[in-house]
């Protein structure tokens, strides 16, 4: 068996220490081990994206383990994967009128201006 880097040994820490911290919190333990499955995929080349990662976690952890956090949950899309979201579309034109969430700025219209520049 190979030994570890130095940040995968920190990395498989922070997941013990999440699901630790998770115990007993509804929704914790699933969410733990979905995000990190969700990036077990990324290469080890990419240093920063996992560093970035790591750092998130450690956040996470420090609010689960602060005592306020009763549960941990997630937002969750009702589109699937191969659905495009509003304002997919091709740049310059509006998104689909639709239940997605919407940007602040998309309901904003540009002024119209007189043909001769006025």
């Amino acid at each position: 068996m190979c030994r570890h880097s130095r940040l995968q040994r920190q990395v498989l820490s922070l997941y013990r220490e999440l699901l630790r911290a998770g115990h007993g919190k509804p929704g914790a333990e699933s969410r733990v081990r979905a995000e990190f499955r969700q990036h077990a995929r990324l290469p080890r080349s990419d240093v920063l994206r996992i560093e970035y990662l790591y750092r998130r976690g450690r956040r996470q952890l420090q609010l689960l383990r602060s005592g306020h956090a009763t549960a941990m949950g997630a937002f969750v899309s009702t589109r699937g994967p191969t659905e495009e979201s509003p304002g997919a579309g091709a740049p310059g034109t509006p998104p689909d009128e639709g239940d997605g969430p919407r940007r602040p700025l998309d309901s904003m219209e540009v002024p119209k201006t007189a043909p001769d520049g006025r």
